[in-house]
């Protein structure tokens, strides 16, 4: 029998996490700031969303036929939420690049208290009543409450003085909903960067009261008020959201590559596609390119390796699902296996996915195939509106129904 916290990397563990919620999901705005043990107030669709296992409409969908809009709105709006964070960093890409340059230089930078406090922090030695449980907990389940997150967050800028990048690393190391965009962002936010001058400072009473008594923190422990952080003006670019839908993948021997940003290929705009031929195999050092931990490395695998059964099942096409040196080399090998002319994938978002994916794409076209990417529906409608903060953006949804 699995217990509250098992995250099965399935579709099928995820459509049921789901019916499991949704009687108490009109209680959501009234409980979700509660952190408490096995967190039953909350989703935790988390994992499975990212992944998408499940995806973003289908929660939507299913929480507004089970309730009023007014009883799920706050959790119809998480999940939005997801969304603008991913819509945000499409256009804004070089908040993740200059992440992934910080962490080392940073590490490289720390003086030897900053290691010591950092070390800590990591192990949940700290001493600050909350802050220690979470990081064990993180490390054990691979997840957080995203209460306990802001908690955590603001504890280790402000009150550690350590840098949010480290932190945000630590976090995308053991998260099994951990998301580029999401985890980036929310770090950032905390910080005071992403909204510039708005930060996020825990308060002990705040975290004695929503853990229910077990974590009372002392006021002295904490920082009673943040410190300024500025950084260059991040420039918007313009993105992938200018280009219309490709639509005609069924000319010629075309494939599909599956990869573990969207795991439900059989539902959606690719479902009625006719491909002789499946791609699932897995970058062996993508790991440790982006920073996983093995846990979260062997949860990501398996999801793959859940969606491509089902891919294949779907379109009763051979699955190819290897564990790859090179990705892009074993991608052009297969294509000329099958005699392909076109590569169809759902292209992945800012990060490390993506940066695979580009890889994928040029060596495909020095072999003469052409790596034909398709964007959701759900995506290409909503990531224009992530111009500013959540707020607007959210009324654009409301007024669009």
């Amino acid at each position: 029998m699995s217990s509250p916290m098992d995250f099965i990397p399935t579709r099928a563990a995820a459509l049921a996490r789901l019916e499991e919620f949704l009687p108490h999901a009109g209680r959501y705005a009234a409980d979700r700031n509660f952190v408490r043990p096995g967190h039953p107030n909350i989703s935790r669709l988390s994992p499975w969303v990212q992944k998408r296992l499940l995806l973003e409409e289908e929660v939507v969908d299913a929480a507004r036929e089970r309730w009023s809009f007014e009883a799920v709105e706050k959790f119809v709006q998480e999940v939005y939420w997801r969304t603008y964070w991913k819509g945000w960093l499409e256009q804004r890409p070089e908040a993740w690049s200059r992440w992934v340059e910080a962490v080392p230089r940073l590490r490289d930078a720390l003086s030897a208290g900053q290691r010591s406090t950092l070390e800590a922090a990591l192990a949940g030695r700290t001493g600050i009543a909350g802050f220690d449980d979470w990081a064990r907990e993180l490390v054990a389940t691979g997840y957080l409450h995203n209460h306990a997150r802001m908690w955590f967050a603001s504890i280790w800028v402000f009150t550690l003085k350590l840098p949010w990048e480290l932190g945000a690393a630590f976090f995308y190391e053991h998260l099994f909903d951990g998301d580029v965009a999401s985890n980036t962002l929310s770090w950032r936010w905390v910080a005071g960067l992403q909204t510039p001058g708005k930060t996020y400072v825990a308060r002990a009473d705040n975290i004695a009261h929503y853990t229910d008594g077990r974590h009372v923190p002392q006021a002295s422990q904490l920082a009673s008020a943040a410190f300024p952080s500025t950084e260059p003006a991040i420039p918007k670019v313009a993105a992938w959201t200018e280009d219309p839908l490709w639509t005609n993948a069924s000319e010629g021997r075309v494939g599909l590559w599956v990869h573990p940003e969207d795991l439900a290929v059989e539902r959606g705009e690719l479902s009625a596609e006719k491909f002789v031929a499946i791609n699932a195999s897995w970058p062996k050092p993508m790991a440790k390119k982006a920073g996983w931990s093995e846990a979260v490395a062997n949860w990501t695998t398996a999801a793959l390796h859940d969606g491509a059964l089902r891919a294949g099942a779907h379109f009763g096409a051979d699955v190819s699902a290897e564990a790859s040196d090179d990705l892009a080399a074993t991608l052009v090998a297969w294509a000329r296996k099958h005699q392909l002319k076109r590569v169809v994938a759902y292209r992945p978002f800012v990060g490390p996915w993506l940066m695979e994916a580009l890889a994928i794409e040029s060596a495909l076209a020095h072999a003469g195939i052409s790596m034909v990417w398709r964007r959701r529906a759900w995506d290409t409608r909503l990531f224009p509106h992530a111009t500013r903060g959540y707020f607007p953006f959210w009324e654009k949804v409301r007024s669009a129904g």
